[in-house]
């Protein structure tokens, strides 16, 4: 029975509108084999059986050809439930169509085929494509996220049939604002002056450039998401276009595989690190919270969005905020308690190298010194070690990777925003009880610490590659690294006290023989 009193059989006879919106549309997606893409590919496959084609732009990686890097991920875990669904890999093929192309190249790297069957074919464009590295040189990012997007949205203005092109922004790239509204802001720069610079000077002199031109900004990510983003607005005055502002996409919540991701960035890293006993001190506001959206959640919403401008007429909702803080906040202490808790007592990784623990640090200074003790000599004694025993060193390295990512995540740690999410609570009340279903984009049923569980178990799954069964030896080591860390902290706090002790004991000693020692006065020669 649902919340609104109708079966699940009544619920299931009601009309699916989100699916008839792509009924007989191909969809064009850029980044389709990234982390959000995939999961969008996977929902539309699952969701929109009536769907006429969806375009991937996919580039050769690593010496694999387009074809081969899609079947690769129509195998993933990710697909088992639509391929069950459609009857394999092949019925799911059919519905594919591959352009070779890479948004970094000038023309995007697309014969005049492909560019001729986007332009004759395509209805809806989905542009994800871009890096999403904090660090990334800055020539780099220019043309991917910049010059990328300002070649896929002429391309858009080509394009005969198109009825809507969503642009996926972030809500972290109008860094300046501490309340983010649902409208277009000034971009940080002239974006097609920027896109000049990085086409006509090579990368070590746009990295003398960078300080200047990211001014005040954290990182090239935010600077050219932002110059992206402009240009997209520029673009409403030709084509149906969204701009679409997530902000942090973490793991599925619900479906197809709760969980379910293919990388450890941001909190899904943070809470493996600690959960290997590596990452033991942060400098972070531990109040704070920063803004998550299951990457779920996101996909349902440019469904959702695509039914809301089309169907519904709404053409003035086109700067969307998908936000989750109006709603629910999570503080990072809380986060990392709940991830120290899971990974303890219930969901403990392989071979962590300390038993989890550390805290949040407020003073900069202690959690530097904490660093140096917990982290570096640590990891110094134990790669010495490995070395001697003629393994290879592995934690120096890591904890530089760590000290790295603490440049950029220290900054969105001890800084905080908060968005306007409006439109999309607005637009989710249209919608019938079987769409709220299939379509979640709500916190309603939303239980955080069963939450964290499903990611750090799809994490170790398939991030870590520790299978379900290794759990019970992985329980027994994480007892052994207890029993270890709490001898090492009685050995530590008896030193400590022993050296206390000695150090008083001279002192009073030195104080009482100065209190003994005669005066000696008048002394002559």
């Amino acid at each position: 029975m649902s919340a609104e009193g109708f079966t699940e059989t009544e619920v299931d006879a009601m009309p699916d509108r989100l699916a008839e919106t792509f009924s007989g549309m191909n969809v064009f997606i850029t980044g389709g084999t990234g982390f959000m893409g995939k999961v969008l590919v996977e929902k539309l496959l699952r969701k929109c059986p009536d769907i006429g084609k969806i375009i991937l732009f996919v580039r050769e990686k690593k010496g694999k050809l387009p074809k081969q890097r899609l079947e690769e991920i129509l195998n993933d875990d990710l697909f088992e439930k639509v391929r069950n669904l459609r009857g394999g890999v092949a019925p799911l093929l059919e519905k594919m169509h591959i352009v070779t192309g890479d948004v970094i190249e000038p023309d995007l790297g697309l014969s005049d085929a492909d560019r001729q069957f986007i332009i004759q074919e395509v209805n809806f464009i989905i542009h994800a494509a871009a890096t999403i590295r904090f660090d990334e040189e800055l020539r780099k990012a220019v043309l991917l996220n910049v010059r990328g997007t300002k070649l896929i949205l002429e391309l858009a203005k080509e394009c005969k049939n198109l009825k809507l092109f969503f642009h996926v922004s972030t809500a972290y790239c109008h860094l300046h604002e501490k309340l983010l509204e649902e409208k277009p802001y000034p971009p940080p720069a002239d974006p097609h002056k920027v896109i000049q610079i990085a086409e006509w000077i090579d990368e070590e002199s746009m990295g003398l450039l960078t300080p200047k031109l990211l001014s005040k900004l954290p990182n090239s990510y935010a600077f050219t998401k932002a110059l992206g983003e402009a240009l997209a607005v520029e673009a409403m005055e030709h084509i149906p276009l969204i701009i679409l502002r997530p902000s942090i996409v973490i793991p599925i919540w619900q479906e197809p595989v709760p969980g379910w991701t293919d990388n450890i960035n941001g909190p899904t890293g943070l809470l493996i690190g600690a959960g290997k006993g590596v990452i033991r001190s942060m400098y972070c506001k531990s109040n704070s919270y920063a803004d998550y959206l299951p990457v779920d959640v996101f996909i349902n919403g440019i469904m959702i969005m695509a039914w809301n401008y089309l169907h519904c007429g709404d053409k003035k909702s086109n700067v969307i905020n998908f936000t989750s803080s109006a709603e629910i906040k999570v503080t990072w202490l809380e986060m990392i308690d709940a991830g120290r808790d899971i990974i303890m007592n219930r969901v403990p990784l392989n071979g962590v190298v300390w038993y989890p623990g550390g805290s949040m640090k407020h003073s900069r200074l202690y959690h530097n010194i904490c660093v140096l003790f917990f982290h570096w000599i640590p990891a110094i004694i134990l790669d010495t070690l490995l070395f001697c025993l003629g393994y290879k060193p592995v934690l120096m390295r890591v904890h530089r990777r760590i000290s790295k990512g603490f440049d950029v995540f220290e900054y969105y740690t001890n800084n905080q925003w908060d968005f306007k999410s409006d439109i999309a609570q607005t637009v989710r009340r249209k919608l019938n009880t079987r769409e709220r279903r299939d379509y979640k984009v709500d916190a309603i049923g939303l239980d955080i610490s069963k939450y964290f569980e499903d990611c750090i178990r799809a994490a170790r799954k398939y991030i870590l590659k520790e299978p379900e069964d290794t759990i019970p030896a992985a329980r027994r080591h994480m007892m052994v690294m207890w029993i270890v860390d709490l001898v090492v902290r009685c050995l530590f706090w008896g030193l400590i006290f022993y050296w206390l002790s000695g150090w008083c004991s001279s002192l009073y000693t030195a104080t009482v023989g100065y209190k003994d020692t005669p005066a000696i006065v008048g002394t002559s020669i």
